[in-house]
């Protein structure tokens, strides 16, 4: 694709989210479609990265994965392959020159079937690959984004073209320059997948005491693999994931209304000074008054 080409595609696919984009939800008409738009850079929001794919029409935004910054603008195509806790800022949006950015959720279930049709050749891939990155949008990729997008203005046509954009998307994935991360993290037996199950247990149990033993155990893992193994795809140890969680969580349960003794109690500490510690260690601030600027009106400006 040719560069007057390609701006012809990210200009149709900006003037498309600026005029379906819902500034109170992410959502959109199409399941599993996200648009976001904004006129202002924001401060750090702690998010909660599931698998999927964004693609910045406008502006530029940086996530911030364990100890990895990554920078993405236009022409980029930032790639999570596994649940994250993350901390994101749009770093240059304006009334001008909004930030724009389309996301599609990806199915694991979707993506696995996929890949069992792939030849045998197809699904080998490098070990230790991180479980988000950014590269260059290829222009196949721009194209059933696009076409995906264009649903919104017939949607009579979602139910029957959508599954199939999604699924062309996911092959668009997998055959680029983000396939050999996907394979590793979704397909087969490796050490990645066993990490993807590791990360699904801290998900369901990120309340109770973290054995890593056990946890080991429970992936067949050694605990030194699995301390090697996590920390390469996720850029954390497993303990500083779980601490992640617990403290988005607590800092969502303040949002709605309890208070920080019993944010802290329910997703597992037993200590109050330990809970308001590693909260302004990850917030900047002290529980209270982070809440306190959470509610400011100019706060996420």
């Amino acid at each position: 694709m040719n560069a007057p080409a390609a701006r012809e595609i990210y200009a149709e696919i900006a003037d498309l989210v600026a005029r379906y984009a819902d500034d109170a939800s992410p959502e959109s008409a199409i399941e599993g479609l996200y648009l976001t738009r904004r006129c202002s850079p924001s401060g750090r929001l702690h998010v909660d990265q599931r698998p999927s794919f964004w693609l910045v029409a406008g502006g530029r935004k940086c996530l911030t994965v364990g100890d990895e910054e990554l920078h993405y603008g236009v022409g980029d195509c930032l790639l999570v392959a596994l649940d994250l806790p993350a901390t994101a800022r749009i770093t240059q949006a304006s009334d001008a020159d909004p930030h724009l950015c389309v996301g599609v959720m990806i199915n694991p279930a979707r993506l696995a079937e996929l890949i069992g049709r792939l030849p045998e050749q197809a699904r080998a891939s490098p070990a230790g690959l991180r479980g988000v990155a950014v590269n260059p949008a290829s222009p196949e990729l721009l194209d059933a984004t696009l076409r995906l997008l264009r649903l919104l203005e017939r949607p009579q046509d979602v139910a029957a073209m959508a599954p199939l954009i999604e699924q062309e998307i996911l092959y668009r994935l997998l055959s680029g320059p983000h396939g050999a991360r996907l394979l590793h993290i979704v397909g087969g037996e490796g050490q990645g997948r066993r990490v993807t199950r590791a990360v699904a247990w801290l998900r369901e149990h990120f309340a109770r005491p973290l054995r890593i033993e056990a946890l080991a155990e429970h992936v067949g893992m050694s605990e030194s693999s699995l301390h090697h193994h996590f920390k390469a795809v996720t850029g954390m140890t497993p303990m500083q994931y779980q601490k992640q969680l617990r403290l988005y969580e607590a800092r969502r349960l303040m949002l709605e209304g309890l208070d920080v003794g019993e944010a802290g109690y329910a997703v597992g500490y037993q200590s109050p000074s330990q809970f308001s510690r590693e909260y302004r260690r990850l917030y900047g601030l002290p529980p209270a008054r982070d809440l306190e600027a959470l509610r400011t009106p100019l706060a996420a400006e």
